[in-house]
């Protein structure tokens, strides 16, 4: 499926290269629509191409692996810079959170042309028609949801925008956003394909709907928007994909397996419900490479195991939320794998790390030693990476019907133990009932608590933290605790890590407005303290 996708994708380079920047120049080389998406090939070239942005350099396929600050509380920049979104140090003349921007819009733009020519084709199954306008409109609403909860009120772009004189749009507020974009993955959940029609991960299909329904509704319900009814939709979209028989969604027993498989293109469309698709290693044919490990995973320097830099090491309250065995171990087999438990020796041998070596740990989750493709490229892999998982649409499910309910339910505990029960090893072969695995007896407060405690031990280093932080209304707060906990506890070699957590203010809950948007488009305005 992906050799279909990237080389459908190199053919369209020359005819559907929307602008680069946002709302500025007629795309170059550009075929018009009256010449195209007359065919069901051509109109899954297009879609591919609405696809594309998603891997690009700007979001998943480098600079969101590490070097926006994404992972909130869980982790720090380990190189000593003194600018950038990685230490909370911005600027609206940022490059990175411009390219963010812009490739955002991108794909709106495209789905947006792909939308409005579909139905020049006429002889094409009117299953997979739907199918791929569903997939479009989804997408769209997917870049919007990139957008609006990452630098606020946006404008909200439903029309393809060619030429510069279309530039001038406001910006539309936040909650108007989510409302548009539920609204377009509520239509699009009922066009695309079920997830076991679709037979992989890389796909948007049924499920991947109403789970980021289920996030987007959670991310309206909290702050800033506060849009507290949306709660009941996010726990029933999320009670769909656990309910749909035919999908059949069900936790990988073992955890560090669903990260393995990344690394070697493998499938598990019960575990993984929606990833980003990266090919080849840039040394071949193939140009679709990403970053996934390259970035975030063990430093190291040799090539034959996967050369690594490491940009992210872990916090120590990330490392002390699991739990700690009397021996430094923890039974919760997540741990020692999400943040690694050794180091490389300049000899590719594994150093295990001592009890007290917290802060030198890099995120452990993406290990290139174990991708199958040779040569291992320096910079680039074939790793693809998770946006939805089947265990936080669980998580989701347990917040939301706690929040409806004024409480944790029978129904909520059931879907967090589930979680914690496959942490604790109770999914493996031969496991007993461990007990000490699930949660019981708390109040709203606590179970809420809770969830946000495991949201991080499950989901730690996918990009989702930041998010949470903010929609819960705790960023500030989470963030200063760690600059304290690095003055108090980090080893003076790793004292630079609090730069970032003491740069943070209460602007930095969204990223400033390009000041190259701001130039192309007068109706922009920036946000608060920037």
């Amino acid at each position: 499926m992906k050799k279909i996708k990237i080389i459908a994708v190199i053919l369209l380079v020359l005819t559907l290269n929307a602008c680069s920047d946002f709302l500025d120049t007629r795309p170059k080389d550009f075929v018009s629509p009256v010449n195209y998406y007359e065919t069901e090939a051509q109109l899954n070239t297009a879609l591919n191409a609405v696809y594309d942005p998603l891997g690009s350099s700007a979001l998943y396929g480098d600079l969101m692996l590490g070097r926006m600050s994404l992972d909130g509380d869980e982790g720090y920049y380990t190189r000593v810079i003194t600018a950038g979104p990685a230490i909370y140090s911005n600027a609206p003349s940022d490059n990175n959170i411009t390219s963010f921007w812009q490739q955002c819009y991108n794909g709106i733009n495209r789905a947006n042309l792909l939308l409005e020519n579909i139905n020049k084709a006429q002889s094409i199954n009117q299953v997979n028609k739907d199918a791929i306008e569903g997939e479009a409109l989804f997408l769209r609403a997917y870049y919007h949801l990139l957008l609006v909860s990452n630098f606020g009120a946006v404008p909200l772009v439903l029309e393809s925008l060619p030429n510069a004189e279309n530039t001038d749009i406001p910006r539309t507020p936040a909650k108007q956003v989510y409302d548009k974009i539920i609204e377009d993955m509520t239509k699009a959940e009922g066009m695309v394909k079920p997830i076991n029609v679709v037979g992989y991960g890389g796909k948007v299909n049924q499920s991947a709907v109403r789970g980021i329904l289920a996030r987007a509704c959670l991310y309206a319900a909290g702050h800033p928007v506060n849009d507290m009814n949306r709660y009941v939709e996010a726990r029933d979209w999320a009670k769909k994909v656990m309910d749909d028989a035919a999908a059949a969604h069900a936790l990988n027993p073992n955890y560090s397996q669903i990260f393995i498989n990344y690394a070697q293109d493998k499938y598990d469309i019960k575990e993984s419900i929606w990833e980003i698709e990266f090919w080849g290693n840039r040394v071949d044919a193939y140009q679709e490479g990403g970053r996934v490990g390259a970035n975030n995973g063990i430093r190291t320097d040799n090539e034959v195991l996967g050369y690594t830099y490491g940009f992210i090491a872990t916090t120590g309250q990330l490392f002390r939320l699991y739990q700690i065995n009397s021996d430094g171990s923890s039974p919760d087999l997540r741990r020692d794998w999400s943040i690694a438990p050794f180091s490389w020796s300049p000899a590719s041998i594994k150093v295990p790390f001592t009890r007290t070596q917290v802060f030198e740990r890099d995120c452990g989750k993406f290990r290139r030693e174990f991708e199958l493709l040779s040569p291992k490229n320096k910079n680039f892999t074939n790793q693809n990476f998770p946006i939805l998982r089947y265990s936080d649409v669980l998580l989701m499910f347990a917040e939301a019907e706690n929040q409806v309910n004024n409480g944790p339910t029978t129904a909520a505990y059931d879907a967090i133990n589930q979680v914690r029960g496959r942490a604790y090893g109770k999914l493996l072969p031969g496991a007993t009932n461990l007990t000490e695995a699930n949660l019981s007896g708390l109040d709203k407060t606590t179970f809420q608590e809770a969830i946000q405690d495991e949201r991080s031990r499950e989901l730690s280093f996918e990009c989702l933290r930041k998010s949470d932080l903010v929609r819960w209304n705790i960023f500030m707060f989470s963030m200063r605790r760690i600059a304290a906990d690095f003055t108090a506890n980090a080893p003076a070699a790793r004292q630079f890590g609090a730069t970032a957590f003491n740069n943070v203010t209460e602007r930095d809950a969204v990223w400033p407005i390009p000041s190259r948007e701001l130039g192309l488009n007068k109706l922009l305005t920036q946000n608060q303290g920037w």
